[in-house]
């Protein structure tokens, strides 16, 4: 194809894919599944005609797109639930994953006819839960659960990925060479996970340190920066031999975790980016599927797919979870909000390009246990949160992680002046001690006034117009008015 045809169409696809997020609210229907069908329309056996066949380059692009959707992602999410539910994340990413791993494979090794290393590789692929469908659903519907339910598996999505790479590959070469030695691989699971947080926490608070000290005169080379970030966090990370797309997560939990320099509008940046990265891979993915391959397995994976979503994730997240004090309503939420999406379709192109026998339909029944997965669970979460009897009340302002970054209901608008010699005085926005809920819409300067962001420098006898919680009123004048400490 001519450039000017790739993009035409990828113009199409895009428009396409924009009208099909807004038509799956009214029909229930996540948007990834539609993207997904639309790749499919579009490709070689749809009416686009569109061929590819190119597992490599749908690879590179799904791993650069989810590098991106995990960064919006860390960004978007609160310190205080990733205290909260760390350790029960980490416990799901690891714990749970390898009993998935090991339940899918000797289903399958049973039911599917697949030896039980090719059972191994295949529950390892599908072990993982997705960040790309987990957001999208619990951000994109406004699925109302309660906070340690949303952090658990936001989390939980955002760090399995790395475990799930890592058996991934192991599986693979271990097929390759069944005599080789597993210690070499457990050191180097070790030191991936460590490395990997470890850099991503380094990278995010270098890249708050640079938005803050900069002070760019152009706004707009803020975002081109955060995209270096992400770059940088995967790139270099996994050049040195830590996991890229944990360090991605970590950098954006980090930052999320700090002020700084043009925060909510990279955040929104960021959310918009996410968006085309996840139209790019699911449509791309989509595309990599030829319908006419998956008949003959239809029923292998629709029976897979169902000891997944039904006994092996309960199974995997009750052990997991077995220390915690959540109750076993929420472990079943849990266990039903464990989307299968993009990745475990990207982890089946591995296969495919080493050339294992049966790769070509581990690749096929994979697709099958995503749809079954996004289009069974991802429709009916909120009426299993209902069911269950866990979904949070309408006036949680916490109980989604939309709530985080939206609804004030019980904010107020907040006169501040600043007198002299308060702290607030010849000090930049971004470094005001308080809350990170305020937010500053209008600086009055004598006669003048503007709509200040985090580069602004407060003087004394500026007006400021604050929206924030009614809370949080009277230590916003004690910021502007109480003279600074000796």
């Amino acid at each position: 194809m001519h450039l000017e045809q790739v993009l035409a169409a990828a113009a199409v696809l895009l428009i396409l894919s924009i009208l099909a997020s807004k038509a799956s609210g009214r029909l229930g229907v996540p948007s990834l599944i539609l993207f997904l069908a639309l790749g499919m329309l579009a490709g070689s056996e749809g009416i686009g005609g569109i061929w590819f066949d190119n597992a490599v380059a749908a690879q590179h692009l799904a791993v650069v797109a989810l590098a991106f959707i995990l960064f919006a992602g860390g960004l978007e999410t609160e310190w205080r639930f990733v205290k909260r539910s760390a350790w029960r994340a980490g416990s799901l990413a690891t714990i749970g994953v390898l009993v998935t791993t090991l339940l899918v494979a000797a289903f399958a090794n049973y039911f599917a006819g697949l030896t039980f290393g090719q059972g191994l590789l295949l529950g390892a692929i599908v072990s993982s839960t997705d960040a790309a469908a987990v957001f999208s659903v619990l951000r994109g519907r406004g699925v109302r659960l309660r906070d340690e339910a949303v952090a658990t598996v936001e989390l939980e999505s955002g760090s399995n990925d790395p475990m799930a790479v890592f058996l991934t590959t192991a599986l693979l070469q271990w097929l390759a060479t069944p005599a080789m030695n597993i210690g070499p691989l457990l050191l180097q699971f070790v030191w991936q996970m460590s490395f990997g947080a470890a850099a991503g926490i380094a990278i995010g608070w270098i890249a708050v340190r640079l938005a803050n000290r900069l002070r760019l005169d152009q706004p707009g080379l803020y975002p081109v920066m955060s995209i270096a970030v992400v770059l940088l966090a995967y790139g270099a990370t996994s050049l040195l031999g830590g996991n890229g797309f944990l360090a991605v997560y970590v950098a954006g939990i980090t930052m999320a975790d700090r002020n700084f320099i043009q925060r909510r509008s990279l955040t929104r940046f960021h959310d918009g980016l996410a968006w085309l990265m996840q139209i790019a891979m699911f449509v791309t993915l989509g595309l990599l599927v030829f319908p006419s391959h998956l008949p003959p397995v239809a029923g292998v994976s629709l029976a897979v797919a169902a000891f997944l979503i039904l006994v092996a994730r309960p199974i995997a997240v009750f052990i997991a979870l077995a220390a915690s004090h959540i109750s076993v309503r929420e472990k079943l939420l849990i266990s039903w909000v464990g989307l299968r999406g993009a990745v475990p379709i990207v982890l089946a192109t591995f296969p495919l390009i080493a050339g294992v026998p049966m790769a070509s339909a581990i690749f096929n029944i994979v697709f099958f246990i995503v749809l079954a997965s996004v289009a069974v669970q991802g429709t009916t979460i909120p009426a299993v949160a209902r069911l269950l009897g866990v979904e949070a009340p309408e006036h949680d302002d916490h109980s989604s992680s939309n709530a985080r970054l939206a609804g004030r209901a019980e904010s107020t608008l907040v006169t501040l002046e600043v007198d002299r010699g308060s702290r607030a005085a010849n000090r930049r926005v971004v470094d005001l001690d308080w809350p990170r809920e305020a937010l500053i819409l209008v600086l009055y300067r004598g006669d003048e006034f503007q709509v200040p962001n985090g580069a602004t420098e407060i003087v004394a006898g500026d007006r400021l117009i604050v929206l924030a919680p009614k809370a949080t009123e009277e230590r916003l004048r004690d910021t502007v008015t109480a003279a600074p400490a000796q």
